[in-house]
């Protein structure tokens, strides 16, 4: 019969105390310098060994509820489903509840939920891009929250250098006339990541034409609000060789509205995403995306959050905790080709 992995067996297979285990596994282990080296081997192995922690025992001997609560959007294929992913493998490990909440950007609901959740007695709270106005009285991590307020810290992307991957690699392969698909009003990565794009794209003498530039109008799912981008683009019937979009399933719907209107991708026009969803790979044709480690910010956001669970205010990390982007070159980009050259008619 195989050993029982407890917390003990645990420990034993790793090579260390059974209290440095806990305090990796309880979100501790920056308040007691435990090494990232030994943090990363525990992680590992519970992962591996499936180790689970006794929530209920941990409940009981702490006097506290081991619940967390997590506020998203909306809960799809896309950004949120891949941070939340992080989160779980975290909080599971360390034997944490958590409660998640879709907000789809309602007023009422945002007003509401933090109540709620406080309500369920949960001792933190994680948001996943949602501005969360009033300051509460737990610890909150905010995942691209961009507001610098008491008692939360933001996980935030480096938007300069993800702008800068993406405009140099369009301006080597010879674009210089590109669209632009901005996010949402309401989302809270749409202002930052036009600002990096804007001074990035000034740097490489990459001029901005407004009449390329469409906002994301409502918060529709799937690629049905990159397609009605795509197409106000193109009724502008202003050329371009390229577009960058605000993330991929909007990439996605550009790619299906130009490729219904006769052009080819990337033949006649090359087109970028933004976070490097599971299915950017395996779209036709494989999407060129700016990789946002969308479970790896997830995990930092939980772990950040336990540490400031187990911790005094006076120990709680500072403001922002960064985290850099990466780049994956598909086959949705190519040399620019010649714009212009063709009308193409919208289907309806």
């Amino acid at each position: 019969m195989p050993e029982k992995m407890d917390l003990k067996a645990l420990a034993r297979h790793i090579g260390v105390s059974q209290t440095t285990v806990s305090r990796v596994l309880s979100g501790s282990a920056a308040r007691y310098r435990i090494s990232e080296e030994t943090q990363q081997r525990v992680l590992a192995a519970a992962k591996k060994l499936n180790y689970r922690a006794n929530a209920l025992a941990i409940s009981l001997r702490s006097q506290r509820s081991s619940t967390v609560g997590v506020m998203v959007p909306e809960i799809s294929e896309g950004y949120s489903s891949g941070v939340l992913s992080g989160i779980e493998d975290a909080l599971l490990v360390a034997g944490y509840f958590y409660f998640v909440v879709s907000h789809r950007h309602r007023a009422e609901l945002l007003r509401e939920y933090p109540s709620m959740l406080l309500s369920r007695a949960v001792e933190g709270i994680i948001t996943v891009n949602t501005d969360v106005r009033e300051a509460l009285p737990i610890p909150v991590v905010a995942v691209s929250g961009h507001r610098h307020q008491p008692s939360v810290v933001n996980i935030e992307l480096d938007h300069m250098l993800a702008a800068r991957y993406a405009l140099e690699h369009l301006e080597k392969l010879g674009h210089r006339r590109i669209a632009f698909i901005k996010g949402q009003t309401f989302s809270s990565d749409t202002r930052p990541r036009w600002r990096a794009i804007c001074k990035v794209a000034e740097e490489l003498g990459l001029e901005i034409d407004p009449h390329l530039v469409v906002q994301l109008q409502d918060d529709g799912l799937g690629i049905e609000p990159g397609r009605a981008a795509a197409a106000t683009l193109l009724e502008r019937k202003r050329p371009f060789t390229a577009i960058f979009a605000f993330n991929d399933l909007t990439a996605m719907g550009a790619i299906t509205l130009l490729r219904d209107t006769g052009l080819d991708v990337p033949g006649q026009v090359s087109v970028v995403g933004f976070d490097d969803i599971l299915s950017a790979a395996t779209n036709n044709p494989p999407l060129t995306t700016v990789r946002q480690p969308l479970q790896e910010m997830g995990r930092v956001a939980a772990k950040t959050l336990l540490q400031m669970i187990q911790s005094s205010r006076e120990e709680w990390p500072k403001h922002s905790i960064p985290i850099l982007p990466g780049f994956a070159e598909r086959r949705s980009t190519a040399l620019a080709a010649s714009p212009g050259k063709k009308k193409p008619q919208v289907r309806k």
